[in-house]
Formats: C-alpha cells, sequence, structure tokens
C-alpha cells in the first residue's frame, strides 16, 4: 500500500453523492439519474485535482439501503468517474462482519477508501473501535481508511483513540468533527495529527482548519452537488492562501444552505442529502425523494430552496414552480 499517495490524492474536496431513487414503489435506485449527476460534476472540473467522491455513505441513503445496493451505488459511481477523481465507499456499519465484506468488495469494484465510524446503537468502547478498524484494515490491506467521527451517534474519538488508530497504516484520513468547548478539540486533533492523516474538516472551519497551523487539507462540501464550481474556486482560494475569501464564501454562500438545512432538520424531518436532492433538482439534474424515514421535503420547502440559491448567487437556477409550497 502507498499511504502517501492515498493521503495525497485525499485532498481537495470530498463530495458526498446522493443517491437518486426512481419515483415508483420500493424506490429503486436510478441508475441514469446518478451517472448523469456524476458526469455533470466532472464535466465542471471537480477532477482528482479538487475532489474525492463518497458514494454511498449518509447522503447517499446508505441507513435504508441493502448490502447489494451499497455495493451497485459505488461501481455505478466508480465506473461513471472512469479514474478521473478518486472514489470512496461509505462502509459504515454495527457489524465487524459486514464491514469486512464491505472492504472487500470495495476494492474489487475499483474504490480507493472506505469510510468508517464506530458502530452506532450500543456505546462501544474504544477497544471494541479499534479492533473494528482492524478487522476491515487486515480483510483488505490495500484499501485506505478514513475514519470519521460521528460522535452523535456512537462514541467520540478521543485523542487517545487516534494514537492507536495512527499505527495502522492503511488509515490515511480522518474525517473530523467534533462537539465544541474551550478545550480547542478541533484544533487539537487537527493540528497533532495533520502530517499522519489526511484531515477532512466536517466542521465547516474551513478558512481556519486550511492554514499551515491546523494543516487540514480535506473539506466536506455540499454545495459542490448543485454547484460544482464552488467547489473548485475554494480549493484554489485555499492553495492561495486566501483565507479572507474563504471565510467570505463561507458566510455568504454556504451558510444559507446549512442554516436551511438545520431548519429543515428541527421543524420538518431528519437524515442526508435531501437539500443537496432539493437543489439539484432546481439547477435542473435528475434528483428525488430521500428514502424513508426520511420525509420528502421537495414541495414543503421548493420556494424556500429556490429563494436561497438565487440569493447565494448559484448558477443554472431553473424556474420553480410558482405554485410550489412553502415554509
Amino acid at each position: 500500500m502507498d499511504s502517501e499517495r492515498l493521503r495525497t490524492e485525499l485532498e481537495g474536496c470530498y463530495v458526498t453523492i446522493p443517491t437518486p431513487f426512481r419515483d415508483e414503489p420500493g424506490l429503486p435506485v436510478n441508475e441514469p439519474a446518478l451517472r448523469t449527476h456524476v458526469r455533470f460534476l466532472i464535466d465542471a472540473g471537480l477532477s482528482g485535482d479538487y475532489a474525492t467522491f463518497l458514494a454511498a455513505g449518509a447522503a447517499g441513503d446508505f441507513s435504508t439501503m441493502t448490502f447489494d445496493e451499497r455495493v451497485e451505488v459505488a461501481s455505478i459511481v466508480v465506473d461513471e468517474v472512469g479514474g478521473r477523481a478518486p472514489v470512496a465507499m461509505g462502509a459504515q456499519t454495527t457489524s465487524t462482519y459486514e464491514l469486512r465484506r464491505l472492504a472487500q468488495v470495495a476494492k474489487r469494484i475499483g474504490v480507493q477508501y472506505i469510510q468508517v465510524s464506530c458502530p452506532y446503537y450500543f456505546s462501544h468502547t474504544e477497544g471494541d473501535f479499534e479492533e473494528f478498524v482492524r478487522a476491515a484494515a487486515e480483510a483488505e490491506p490495500d484499501i485506505g481508511i478514513i475514519v470519521y467521527n460521528t460522535f452523535w451517534t456512537s462514541s467520540n474519538l478521543s485523542f487517545a483513540m487516534a494514537e492507536r488508530l495512527a499505527g495502522i497504516p492503511s488509515v490515511v484520513g480522518l474525517k473530523w468533527a467534533t462537539p465544541r468547548t474551550d478545550a480547542m478539540e478541533f484544533e487539537d486533533m487537527t493540528s497533532h495529527f495533520s502530517d499522519r492523516f489526511t484531515i477532512i474538516d466536517n466542521n465547516l472551519f474551513f478558512a481556519f482548519s486550511a492554514m499551515p497551523a491546523l494543516g487540514a487539507r480535506a473539506f466536506e462540501v455540499h454545495n459542490c452537488n448543485f454547484w460544482p464550481e464552488w467547489g473548485i474556486r475554494l480549493v484554489d482560494q485555499i492553495s492561495a492562501a486566501n483565507y479572507a475569501e474563504v471565510a467570505r464564501t463561507l458566510v455568504e454562500e454556504a451558510m444559507p444552505f446549512y442554516k436551511l438545512w438545520v431548519d429543515i432538520e428541527q421543524n420538518y424531518t431528519s437524515g442526508d442529502g435531501y437539500l443537496d436532492k432539493l437543489c439539484m433538482e432546481l439547477v435542473g439534474l435528475p434528483s428525488s425523494r430521500c428514502r424513508p424515514p426520511t420525509r420528502d421535503v421537495r414541495d414543503l420547502y421548493r420556494t424556500r430552496t429556490l429563494a436561497m440559491l438565487r440569493a447565494i448567487g448559484a448558477p443554472r437556477v431553473a424556474v420553480a414552480d410558482a405554485g410550489a409550497g412553502a415554509k
């Protein structure tokens, strides 16, 4: 395994691809729509110089899909990308045996990375999690592992746990989010481990985390799904050390999206990817609802989402149905 190469190729935008479904009973995966979306991102310039694509992650509805559907979605993304950018596959699961299978099949279909979180539902110990990650590494030693700190669903990753994971060569990425206290946990972990892992900032601290003192080199972005040029510009501004411009774009062009996302989650439905999908629809891309239990947000939030897209200057915004409901 070339761990250094995998760390370098992970740098840039970490783009979580929503999974489109056909509007029929059971909401089966819509392969043509998924291929159209991936081509849109690639054609807009999100090549390996700028992005890694995450297939069948949380925004991709992994929690509502079967094992075979997760593999199908990742295979479609790998095929459509055609080697022009790296691909990661969501490998969150509550089962060590399933994790091993996911690692093995991911390598077989051409995925470069798997994204792994501490198993949810039970409050697992750090020893449990270390054994879990090591099982994936042993099952497929040549695939890169991205450890995702999903502290809101499971145990929070400690500094000591990160030190132990650093001893596993195939753990190349740390997708880092943390609760905020005066102990500066985000800064502590990022500054200490950025030489060992490619840190993926999942806290939207891009203007700060990208600075040399912290050293994050990858950035979880949802705006790219409907505005890929936004992610390209973000990476270029970070490369130029133009942190003031990065901060401006976050406040003026990303924050309205995330504020609307939080509003929907607090007042209507929870999940991931539902706002990405509505934004995609409003810029003319094929899209769909998320699978239940996440409820369909499209009619209720279409007008507000359209207003948000226009306010942030997103290109390709389609004319929405004037009769759609608003909230």
